[in-house]
């Protein structure tokens, strides 16, 4: 029994949410290996070998696999999936891109953002934004996995030393091809990737204000901006510093709340953090429920003094 983990990488380093997911492999039981499918990827293959507990890196390299399209990738997964009895994907954008693909061409049911593995054919995940944990059963051959990254610690990124094995690229599909893309740039932490994130709600008011007033305190802490949905649909804030159900699922060490209200779908998406510090002057707010520290304040007093006093 074997277990694959599709890597996430930029064809030089590999993405944090990886080394999660090799974690969720491990539990499956058996070894686990990664396939890096890149172009001109052989540092990140490197890299992926020598993450703790990786017995095997497959390495396919090919101009179709540069910006990692899906239908590219999942055809290059398909190509060696025979070998594996469990096959994992990181539950991000790429992940849930690609997995699907695969489930449907192996006419197996996809697991999805599973956050613990209690057997090999028997896995948990969040149901009713959070609210619930089902307990999934698999009798499939092959099990296609999502893997909720904040649900498994990380592997170590260093003290592996596995083979590196070259594998036939499979050949472009012709299905999709690459256009473009626009990037933001930004000196703070990736969002899901940060220990301390900053958040913001609909109470700021303005984009002018969310500036005004998350900024100089993510600045103090180094900490990465988040912003609850009402803040983005309301124009405060960008849709990737959305954090929630349909945004991103962060799990900081210290998550700060300033002007949310404490949504369900809000807190299916950071109720994971180990501290969470909640501001709001409603005292009824349901933030208060899940806060560590709950401080019922006008944020707009309280935040820059939090600044002064750090």
């Amino acid at each position: 029994m074997t277990a694959l983990v599709i890597a996430e990488h930029d064809n030089a380093s590999i993405k944090g949410a990886t080394l999660n997911t090799v974690t969720a492999a491990a539990a499956c039981g058996g070894d686990v290996h990664v396939l890096v499918a890149g172009h001109n990827a052989g540092a990140a293959a490197e890299a992926a070998s020598k993450i703790a507990g990786v017995a095997k890196v497959l390495h396919a390299d090919s101009e179709a696999f540069a910006h990692g399209l899906a239908e590219n990738v999942a055809a290059q997964v398909l190509a060696v999936a025979g070998n594996y009895s469990h096959i994992l994907f990181p539950a991000t954008a790429s992940g849930k891109n690609v997995a699907p693909r695969v489930a449907a061409k192996l006419d197996v049911a996809q697991i999805s953002d599973i956050i613990k593995v209690d057997g090999p054919d028997t896995f948990e995940r969040p149901i009713y934004a959070g609210n619930a944990i089902a307990t999934v059963q698999s009798a499939d051959a092959t099990k296609v996995i999502t893997v909720r990254t904040t649900g498994f610690d990380a592997a170590a990124a260093s003290g592996g030393s596995a083979a590196v094995e070259t594998v036939s690229a499979t050949a472009d599909s012709g299905k999709s091809s690459f256009v473009g893309q626009e990037i933001a740039k930004s000196d703070r932490p990736e969002l899901t990737a940060a220990k301390i994130i900053v958040s913001g709600g609909r109470a700021l008011g303005s984009a002018e204000k969310f500036n005004e007033v998350m900024t100089p305190l993510a600045d103090k802490l180094g900490a990465a901006i988040g912003a609850s949905r009402a803040a983005v649909d309301a124009g405060y804030a960008p849709n990737d510093l959305q954090v929630g159900q349909t945004g991103k699922i962060v799990a900081p060490q210290l998550y700060i709340a300033a002007g949310i209200s404490g949504a369900i779908q809000h807190l299916a998406g950071m109720k994971d953090s180990k501290v969470i510090v909640a501001i709001n002057k409603d005292p009824e707010a349901p933030i208060f429920s899940v806060a560590d520290y709950g401080l019922e304040a006008d944020l707009f007093t309280a935040v820059p003094e939090l600044v002064k006093a750090l």
